[in-house]
């Protein structure tokens, strides 16, 4: 494996003064192409922030993050959304996705929004990934008309669809029934072996965190194992 992201010394504070709250207090990871890994620890532990610092989403306080070689930390906003569009995915507990549009459209949007238009490749492409997450009859159906279960694997093809080296899923499977949670795991793992995508997935599920390779644990904003 090689190494695809860093981060060190990193802290980042909310708030100022007697209002100020250190979230992240100098945490230190390093993470390979390929891997797939558990994020675990209680609620305010930081992980939460962390998964936002490391999707770009947020500028830490101070310390390094770097990814694919580049100083994150340097970088404009601009140049920070253009990365983001190009090498992270994103896997969200609420799936995020536009109840109105069809389950195609949710998955080709990221690169619908890079290229400022829908293409017949990007359609392929779109098209691919829903049927690998089992969902070959649903393609044209609008989200709002598809199951908890089927929005998460919607979600997932969207993650995947601009093909990142880092996907992050905070919670995925948080709102699933066991068999559901567990049929989306297995798909995230699938894609972690078949294509390499390494997945950070924060998690309170054991059986979850289970499947993954590598359980990185945050306590008080400090990793602790």
């Amino acid at each position: 494996m090689t190494a695809l992201l860093s981060v060190q010394d990193l802290v980042k504070t909310f708030g100022s003064g007697d209002a100020e709250t250190r979230v992240l207090r100098g945490l230190n990871l390093a993470m390979q192409t390929g891997e797939l890994a558990a994020l675990l620890g209680p609620s305010g532990s930081g992980k939460s922030t962390l998964l936002t610092i490391l999707g770009t989403l947020m500028h830490p306080t101070s310390g390094s993050h770097t990814m694919l070689g580049v100083d994150l930390t340097r970088a404009s906003d601009q140049a920070l959304t253009e990365f983001r569009n190009l090498h992270i995915g994103f896997v969200f507990q609420f799936h995020n996705l536009l109840p109105d549009f069809t389950a195609l459209e949710n998955v080709i949007f990221p690169t619908a929004v890079r290229e400022g238009r829908e293409t017949v490749r990007a359609r392929a492409r779109g098209q691919d990934l829903l049927v690998r997450m089992g969902l070959a009859d649903r393609i044209n159906f609008p989200t709002a008309n598809l199951s908890g279960g089927q929005k998460q694997r919607v979600a997932v093809a969207r993650a995947l669809m601009n093909s990142p080296e880092l996907v992050l899923a905070d919670e995925p499977t948080g709102n699933l029934d066991r068999a559901s949670a567990l049929q989306v795991m297995d798909l995230i793992a699938e894609i972690n072996r078949e294509e390499g995508t390494t997945f950070l997935i924060s998690t309170h599920d054991e059986k979850i965190a289970a499947v993954c390779r590598r359980q990185i644990v945050v306590g008080d904003g400090l990793l602790t194992g």
